[in-house]
């Protein structure tokens, strides 16, 4: 089919922004509507933000979608998903109307790390040895009974921040209490994993899914800590490069074999269908690739990182997992390397301030600045966000991308901005 499509992408971070950039190269898109939106998508000529509604007012939404007669469905963020965006506009939305992203019980893949853990467990999928708590009692028991160095996650939504590695026996207590007692990330905190902490290189795959077939990115890596040299606390991620230089192919094919295909086949043959884009974080150790954590949307700031490197039309690739397709269409991915460097707000990944002016000038060629907490107001760009705006530069090699990405950080002005000097250093080292 080769319909003109109107997208309704929601969203307002540096994901949607890279989003809606790549969906606007493709001939078929007649316009995107991005409720919120940014800065950043707030100046583009197929893109129109839409401030007035909220991405988890559903109805308001759907009421939307027929008036500006939309036929696809972007969710952005994982909140929405996981909420059951999906499901809502196929009881009440336009028939024409197809939804890139998966189905509510497919989102709880993400959306409760309990239940994700105990599929792979049902699915023998590689991971971590874990036990499950609710009892914070029992938590604490569990804890004193083991040897090994953990991880703490707290089980629901917690924006990327619900997960804790500490380096003692004490800071362990101290998180469980945390969590479970103090409430730090609320109603997420009601369950918690204790996970063996995994020793190895990290990387990400973005995973074109229709339910059958999977497509995938090449692998990127993510730092997650605000500070050089991974230190500091965690954020929801600093800067990526791709493709990584951890894994050769043939573990990448096995990872493919071994790893996403019976995720896939699991979650179909359980009885909800994975649609969309599946993002899998995975720890390279010395037993084999094992699974960390999967999120049901694209991850935030690979994203950036792997759509400047993708040749292929993201339109067609998404209206094909719609309609479940995937085999017909290509996933083409250019031979070159892609660097993406975040400038946060001074003070994030605590408390910062907003409404800061800031100014850009104009970028390299092959740079593009993505934008995720920003607001153009009367035409004056501000700060609206932790982390704020994001230089990704594509080149035929790594060293040359993470150049170009710190001339794009360059062409960035505001007051207290930082960002990591290091990004894709480990594997330049290399």
């Amino acid at each position: 089919m080769t319909d003109i499509l109107r997208v309704l992408l929601v969203g307002n971070g540096g994901r949607e922004h890279a989003i809606s950039w790549k969906l606007a190269q493709s001939p078929r898109i007649e316009q995107i509507y991005v409720v919120p939106g940014n800065g950043g998508t707030a100046s583009s000529a197929k893109t129109t933000n839409v401030p007035s509604i909220k991405q988890e007012d559903f109805p308001a939404l759907v009421e939307f979608a027929k008036e500006k007669n939309i036929n696809l469905l972007v969710p952005g963020p994982e909140a929405p998903l996981v909420d059951g965006i999906v499901d809502y506009f196929e009881k009440h939305g336009d028939k024409s109307v197809r939804s890139f992203g998966p189905s509510e019980a497919a989102a709880r893949m993400e959306g409760s790390k309990t239940f994700s853990k105990d599929f792979m467990k049902r699915n023998n999928i590689p991971t971590a040895a874990y036990e499950n708590f609710s009892d914070f009692d029992k938590a604490t028991a569990y804890l004193d009974s083991i040897q090994h160095n953990v991880v703490i996650k707290a089980s629901g939504l917690a924006a990327g921040k619900g997960v804790i590695i500490p380096q003692t026996k004490e800071e362990a207590h101290a998180a469980l209490k945390d969590i479970m007692l103090d409430r730090e990330f609320g109603t997420a905190g009601d369950e918690v994993v204790i996970e063996e902490f995994l020793e190895g290189d990290e990387l990400s795959i973005l995973t074109f899914s229709d339910g059958t077939t999977i497509k995938s990115l090449p692998p990127a890596q993510d730092h997650k800590r605000i500070g050089d040299g991974d230190t500091g606390p965690n954020t929801g991620g600093m800067g990526t490069y791709a493709p990584t230089r951890i894994a050769p192919p043939e573990i990448i094919d096995a990872v493919h074999k071994d790893i996403l295909q019976p995720t896939v086949d699991g979650m179909k043959k359980e009885g909800y269908t994975f649609k969309g884009v599946l993002f899998t974080g995975l720890m390279m150790t010395k037993q084999g690739p094992k699974v960390l954590e999967y999120n049901v949307r694209f991850g935030d700031p690979e994203t950036q990182s792997l759509l400047a490197l993708m040749e292929s039309d993201l339109a067609e690739v998404m209206v094909a997992c719609a309609e479940g397709r995937l085999s017909e269409v290509d996933v083409k991915v250019g031979n070159k390397s892609a660097a993406t460097v975040v400038v946060a707000a001074g003070g994030y990944p605590g408390s910062y301030a907003k409404g800061t002016v800031m100014t850009l000038d104009q970028v390299p060629e092959d740079v593009v600045l993505f934008h995720a907490g920003t607001s153009l107001t009367d035409s004056t760009l501000k700060t609206a966000g932790g982390r704020v705006i994001a230089s990704t530069a594509t080149a035929a090699t790594l060293e040359e991308a993470v150049a170009k990405a710190y001339k794009g950080v360059d062409c960035i002005h505001f007051e207290g901005m930082q960002y990591r000097k290091d990004i894709a250093g480990r594997a330049l080292k290399k």
